[in-house]
């Protein structure tokens, strides 16, 4: 029997198809579900909520659109963070963002929020390499569920927030686990505790 494999995608051909469409990403040229259940929507509408009062509070020209496609260095990904905090001045700078809402320059990022489904290696692994070398300034990896390999979350595994901090050309990691204060370099006045986020995807 003939194995018929599945298509590989350009960014362009990507963006036509799939770009409106909430679930998908690309990933070296492959379609991937990004796998949201209601627990993980729960978690990304409360960071999404607070990090707004945040930017209310700083009184910055920052706001988090509704859709956001981060294009990668190279042209076979495309990246749908769950939460992304943009600076609306920067956005001057991106060739594509007059026509669609589409960022390809690191400095137009102040923060971006991926909530770890079971497709953990994508959040860990390789959005790690490609934001940092887009010079994205602040990443956060918020593993309610405790999803992650032992490698990157230790054993036993748990709930925990690792935030990745650009200094220079690579991100210094610290992570917040269950009684941990979250700090955020983008948002120093930040009231916010790891429990918070974690019990955001809980039903009472």
């Amino acid at each position: 029997m003939i194995q018929i494999l599945p298509k590989s995608l350009t960014f362009d051909e990507f963006v036509a198809e799939y770009g409106d469409h909430p679930r998908y990403e690309l990933i070296d040229g492959e379609l991937v579900d990004k796998e949201p259940t209601g627990s993980h929507e729960q978690v990304t509408g409360f960071i999404n909520m607070q990090l707004n009062l945040a930017i209310a509070h700083l009184k910055q020209p920052y706001f988090i659109p509704m859709r956001c496609l981060i294009k990668p260095l190279g042209q076979s990904s495309a990246f749908k963070p769950d939460v992304i905090v943009l600076d609306r001045f920067a956005l001057r700078d991106e060739p594509l963002w007059q026509r669609e809402p589409i960022i390809t320059l690191g400095t137009s990022v102040k923060l971006v929020v991926e909530v770890v489904s079971t497709n953990w290696q994508n959040d860990y692994a390789r959005k790690v390499d490609d934001y940092q070398a887009l010079g994205i300034q602040e990443y956060w990896i918020v593993d309610y569920l405790g999803l992650g390999g032992t490698f990157f979350i230790g054993s036993p595994k748990q709930s925990t927030i690792t935030i990745c901090d650009l200094k220079g050309e690579t991100y210094e990691m610290r992570q917040f686990r269950r009684g941990d204060y979250v700090v955020s370099p983008t948002f120093p006045d930040l009231e916010l505790d790891a429990d918070q986020i974690f019990k955001a995807g809980v039903l009472d």
